[in-house]
């Protein structure tokens, strides 16, 4: 199953993403070694960050999205996990 993960930056997200990058890379590498990462990478709105990731479950995603550096740090002040079905591009 996919699901989306939206991060929203707190007041100090901008400042402390340059802190926990690394870290926050780190624990998205095994997962995209596995072939789990749909897509990722920061909004350049600076609102935050758009995750679509393949998990077992809600709870797994949820578990992962709430334990990655980013939220533990504060640099997401509030983080969304949504289930997702992805319509394009389309299989072949």
């Amino acid at each position: 199953m996919k699901f989306v993960i939206l991060g929203f930056d707190g007041p100090d997200g901008e400042a402390k993403r340059k802190i926990y990058r690394p870290a926050h890379l780190a624990n998205m590498d095994p997962l995209d070694a596995q072939g789990r990462v749909v897509l990722a990478g920061p909004l350049t709105d600076k609102a935050g960050s758009l995750i679509v990731i393949e998990a077992d479950s809600w709870e797994e995603a949820n578990r992962f999205a709430q334990e990655d550096p980013y939220t533990v740090h504060g640099v997401f002040e509030r983080v969304e996990v949504h289930p997702f079905t992805q319509v394009y591009p389309k299989s072949t």
